[in-house]
């Protein structure tokens, strides 16, 4: 089984090029991907689910 890939939201942040309050506004509004926390607190994203949320964020013409 392949190991998950988890990014921080540092990470997804760089890779979507959205300022770090964006993203923590996205997530206020319940509109960003799903997020895991650590026992530490920090987050993590699963590359499946950000693929997901952004497949569902297709927007008709």
């Amino acid at each position: 089984m392949a190991r998950r890939e988890l990014l921080t939201v540092a990470e997804f942040c760089a890779e979507f090029k959205v300022a770090r309050s964006t993203f923590y506004d996205w997530l206020a509004k319940g509109v960003a991907p799903r997020v895991r926390k650590l026992p530490n607190g920090q987050l993590r994203l699963d590359r499946r689910d950000i693929d997901t949320w952004f497949d569902g964020q297709e927007v008709a013409a």
